[in-house]
């Protein structure tokens, strides 16, 4: 741990099992033209877009793919030269700050195109990649008359660089793959509508984390790795059929700021909602929901591991602060693991994920900026 901060609460993301699960990943095509696309949106899933973009990129990885504009610009202040996708809209009226930058952008509108070329100037040409809906019913072209419409539109404007036909699995995490297959049939024949009007593109690609590791054979030239590239399943349902061991990279820990025992009756936190029910020994720890650890953690059966056993929440998480009940005293100072291993035990993202009723990909993406990412490699 290089990094200087001041408190005692810190998630550890783990390099090394970045560097695993992108290589691991990417020796399922070992055979095969087809590259990686890290995705690093969302600070790399909570994880530090930077530095995770760094690690994939030396691990085999060929492209970044972001969510934002502003996050495609802070890869690049960082010095990161590789081509990156937004994955999402842009405002028309900002397309010449991602030329400027080297960015490529998804484009699904031809009324978008219409309002973007104006504020190109003569000679200035953006990357763009088309998206395709074919199930998500998210954004992308769905009728071949949009689409006719659009490509026209490339065609006649030199200001606008096809340079990758994309679509997105709604159900590639889950165990009935008659959706996944119902996709990638409307996907091909979106392809036949391009190759009739004799449109190409360099890249071509469908497959998320689940898909890449699932169907291999449904992918183009590329895939996009995200939640997989920091160690999490896509879902528990699949997780006995993937192919490659995770390694999971974050893990979330704190330190016992206050270790007392209150005799039988005391009341915990506010509302006071938890009273104790003989001797109880409490410790207190320094995150709250202000730093994305949130109240439900306290109502739902949360625990937390201390020297290797599990201790259970009490009483209402607090914005900077919670409480645990410790079955002996425990020394001021020792370490919390939120999430991650100590010693015999671990609290998996996964089991976290459970208890929130919700999906792991959430956890690490909550876990506020006031709790610094410290970079190690095991």
């Amino acid at each position: 741990m290089s990094q200087t901060f001041y408190r005692d609460t810190w998630a550890e993301v783990d390099l090394n099992a970045v560097s695993h699960n992108v290589s691991s990943i990417s020796q399922l095509y070992r055979e095969k033209n087809v590259h990686v696309m890290a995705v690093v949106k969302g600070n790399g899933y909570g994880h530090g877009a930077v530095e995770v973009a760094k690690t994939a990129l030396g691990s085999g990885a060929k492209y970044l793919a972001v969510a934002l504009l502003d996050e495609a610009i802070q890869l690049r202040e960082a010095n990161i030269t590789a081509p990156i996708l937004v994955l999402g809209r842009i405002r028309p009226e900002d397309v010449a700050i991602a030329v400027q930058w080297d960015v490529m952008i998804t484009v699904f509108q031809v009324g978008w195109l219409q309002e973007a070329k104006d504020y190109l100037s003569e000679g200035q040409s953006v990357q763009i990649h088309v998206k395709f809906d074919t199930g998500m019913g998210r954004v992308g072209l769905r009728s071949k008359e949009e689409a006719a419409l659009l490509f026209q539109f490339v065609i006649e404007h030199k200001s606008f660089n096809l340079h990758g036909i994309y679509t997105h699995f709604a159900t590639a995490d889950e165990p009935d793959v008659s959706f996944v297959n119902e996709q990638h049939e409307r996907f091909l024949s979106m392809l036949e509508w391009l190759k009739g009007w004799g449109i190409k593109a360099p890249l071509i690609h469908s497959g998320n984390s689940a898909a890449a590791m699932r169907f291999p054979d449904k992918m183009f030239n590329v895939f996009r790795l995200g939640i997989s590239m920091y160690g999490l399943t896509p879902s528990p349902a699949i997780t006995k059929e993937l192919p490659v061991t995770l390694k999971p990279a974050f893990s979330l820990k704190s330190r016992l700021v206050q270790v007392k025992e209150l005799p039988l009756g005391e009341s915990i936190s506010y509302g006071a909602t938890y009273r104790t029910k003989e001797s109880e020994w409490i410790g207190t720890i320094p995150i709250g929901y202000a730093d994305g650890w949130l109240r439900y953690h306290s109502t739902s059966g949360g625990e937390v591991l201390i020297n290797g056993d599990r201790a259970s929440f009490v009483g209402r998480i607090c914005m900077d602060q919670c409480m645990v009940r410790l079955s002996k005293p425990v020394e001021t100072g020792t370490i919390v693991t939120l999430i991650g291993e100590d010693g015999r035990d671990k609290i998996t993202m996964d089991e976290v994920a459970a208890r929130l009723g919700t999906i792991n990909y959430e956890i690490p993406c909550v876990i506020g900026q006031r709790v610094p990412r410290i970079y190690v490699r095991k």
